[in-house]
């Protein structure tokens, strides 16, 4: 019988296209979802690509009772946490409801994991628990904490909190994954990064702007301490990132304790250097606004501890 995976927030963007490779990797997958910024629509699409069929519950972290009844129904070997909500700019203006649903969220799920004995997690953290770089590129080693926005904040409570039960009870074994910005989709086409209402993400919101569905893009800063004076960010390919969470389903089979790793390295792009390359089959109209005081201007890394310690196949 193979072991079966929950993977929280598993009909979003990075959810998708994880489930489809855990399903290709022989794991049965659950879903939790309050599809707020996602739709099921996603997951059928998902059952087309793999030729197999996926339980989903449309259930909110924050439901403590409704997840009870979720772990109730499965016997489940890891969890994949990758339910929260991810814009900066509205954590800026709407702390509480972040706080509330990420890191209340959380606690919820470790508090039914830990009284369903389930004690293996990989959790979605973000680059953004390093607040502004020291140095360049960034590593795991790289001192966390002096977050400059409420959803940084949230990533690293979680972090303290994964790093807290794991010393206090041998049974955890949990990975956490520091994303940078993964963009792409599956070769198939079938599914990619389609948020609900105006994107939050660069390169989603790039693409409407190219079938006209935005105006144009926004440039928040011009003059940054970076080539170009635009915002530079690491990329990473959606496969990897969901490649790289297989991969680590499979450490957390041993006994790990807590590991701490960067996404998988792939190209440092500016945001004129992105708006450039979608200019060069469509027109990309884009305007300047002034900077936020929440982002830095160069968020690059080198992921040393993931490479070293889980086996990793880029995507082709």
């Amino acid at each position: 019988m193979s072991q079966c995976v929950l993977v929280t927030g598993g009909a979003g963007y990075i959810g998708s296209h994880t489930v489809v490779e855990l399903l290709n990797a022989g794991y049965e997958v659950v879903i939790i979802d309050n599809l707020v910024n996602s739709s099921l629509e996603s997951i059928k699409r998902v059952e087309e690509i793999t030729k197999k069929s996926i339980r989903c519950y449309n259930v909110d972290l924050l439901d403590k009772i409704g997840l009870k009844s979720v772990f109730s129904k499965h016997k489940f070997f890891c969890v994949i946490h990758l339910a929260a909500l991810k814009a900066v700019g509205e954590s800026c203006e709407l702390p509480l409801l972040y706080y509330q649903n990420n890191v209340g969220g959380a606690l919820n799920l470790l508090e039914v994991m830990t009284e369903f004995e389930v004690f293996r997690i990989v959790v979605s953290s973000s680059a953004t628990v390093y607040g502004v770089p020291q140095e360049l590129p960034l590593t795991e080693s790289h001192p966390t904490g002096s977050c400059i926005n409420p959803y940084g904040q949230t990533k690293y409570f979680i972090e303290v909190i994964l790093t807290d039960i794991a010393k206090a009870d041998s049974r955890w074994n949990a990975i956490i994954l520091r994303y940078f910005n993964p963009v792409g989709a599956h070769k198939s086409g079938r599914i990619g990064e389609n948020p609900n209402g105006t994107p939050n993400n660069l390169m989603p919101f790039i693409a409407q702007v190219a079938v006209g569905k935005q105006k144009g893009v926004k440039v928040y800063g011009n003059d940054y301490d970076t080539p170009d004076g635009t915002g530079v960010r690491d990329y990473i390919h959606i496969v990897d990132l969901a490649s790289g969470h297989v991969s680590a389903v499979e450490k957390v089979k041993e006994d790990c304790g807590l590991k701490v790793s960067a996404s998988l390295l792939y190209l440092p792009f500016s945001t004129y250097l992105l708006i450039f390359v979608y200019c060069n089959a469509v027109v990309c109209p884009f305007f300047c606004n002034n900077p936020f005081e929440s982002l830095s201007g160069s968020v690059l890394c080198r992921s040393t501890i993931l490479e070293q310690a889980v086996a990793i196949q880029y995507y082709k």
